[in-house]
């Protein structure tokens, strides 16, 4: 990124480059624009790449096989255990070393399953109940306008699976193949605030009690299903969050490798069904 005063363009060696229209109406000075890779900045210039190009380094399994389920943040289903794999050259074993020695990772990935036409200021978080609206810069919603996703994940153990390296990790909040950017160990002396503010978001949601059919009990049993993780992410209740305690309708999630069938009524969630992973569509 190059730097300059406004006054100072006409002599740069950049005019030559680039052609630079002069600023808007009352903006010399003062005020904030933006001309494609132009910005204009209380009288400074900021010459900037529009936009970028980023290689993913690896993909992350998880047992989330649509967006409808996924936990709505990191860690509320630890039991699920997740791999990341990264992908030539990045597998490389050399580029993890040292990496063993923390317990959990910040992990950058995009949210690929979205589609963005069109940037959007405001949007309406689970959290508040899906009707009331923040600003998307005061939301982790994956509606944004780089569609980017920050996570901190527990970093389990690093395997190096016939020469490539697989990182081990638990409570991922991503659906299956979701493309990662980056990888960064996290260091309590500095990403742990005791004292932050968490604005609309100050506890953990209410979990939901979980049970399940004669039929559906059956199905898990045979299909050596993990019941206790099914549990975990089906008591964060996936509905919409705008749905009330009761709902007649029935819901079907694409987990574990099975498309689950269940309802809500009250406080509880009951699993109905647990049918093969082709009888499964995307439900948001």
């Amino acid at each position: 990124m190059t730097v300059m005063p406004w006054n100072q363009l006409a002599t740069a060696d950049i005019r030559a480059q680039i052609f630079v229209p002069a600023p808007p109406w009352g903006c010399q000075g003062s005020g904030l624009y933006r001309i494609g890779a132009l910005c204009v900045i209380e009288g400074n210039i900021f010459l900037m790449e529009s936009s970028f190009n980023i290689e993913p380094v690896g993909i992350i399994r998880t047992p989330y096989g649509q967006k409808f389920a996924v936990p709505r943040q990191p860690g509320l289903a630890r039991k699920a255990h997740c791999e990341i794999e990264l992908l030539p050259p990045y597998s490389d074993p050399q580029a993890v070393t040292g990496l063993e020695g923390f317990s959990h990772i910040h992990v950058i990935f995009v949210f690929d399953r979205i589609q963005v036409d069109r940037f959007r200021p405001m949007i309406r978080p689970p959290r508040l109940g899906g009707n009331t609206r923040v600003g998307v810069f005061a939301s982790r919603s994956p509606f944004r306008p780089s569609r980017l996703g920050l996570s901190v994940l527990e970093l389990d153990h690093i395997e190096n699976r016939k020469g490539r390296t697989v990182l081990h990790v638990l409570g991922a909040d991503m659906v299956d193949g979701t493309p990662v950017l980056d990888i960064k160990p996290y260091i309590p002396f500095v990403d742990a605030i005791a004292d932050a503010r968490s604005g609309f978001a100050p506890e953990p949601p209410e979990l939901k009690d979980v049970v399940f059919t004669p039929q559906a009990e059956l199905r898990a049993t045979s299909l050596n299903l993990d019941r206790e993780l099914l549990v975990e992410i089906l008591s964060q209740d996936p509905r919409p969050a705008y749905k009330g305690e009761t709902d007649s309708k029935e819901y079907f999630a694409l987990l574990l490798g099975h498309n689950i069938k269940f309802c809500v009524t009250d406080n509880t969630v009951t699993v109905l069904d647990i049918l093969p992973p082709e009888t499964a569509t995307e439900h948001l």
